[in-house]
């Protein structure tokens, strides 16, 4: 296979597992209201907003929204598949 191909699969990787753990950290600051108004959590969900927006008011029970988790499963059942593709070149 070509090794331009195989940089970009690994690339495109790298650059999706990094929006994965943005995307947690993302979840996890939404907790601590004091950081909801810093500029990072503004660059962060303009970022990561887009993504989860696909997914969001799915899964809503009682007040909490558990639309990350299916949001954060998507991506990461890609990243395997991904990650299996990979090997095989």
């Amino acid at each position: 296979m070509n090794p331009m191909l195989i940089m970009f699969f690994q690339i495109v990787y790298t650059l999706l597992n990094i929006y994965f753990f943005m995307i947690i950290a993302y979840v996890l600051l939404s907790w601590i209201p004091e950081i909801r108004n810093s500029n990072f959590y503004a660059i962060l969900h303009q970022i990561v907003d887009p993504y989860m927006r696909v997914f969001r008011g799915i899964l809503v029970f009682g007040g909490m929204d558990f639309t990350p988790i299916i949001g954060l499963m998507i991506l990461r059942f890609f990243l395997l598949f991904m990650n299996s593709f990979m090997q095989t070149l």
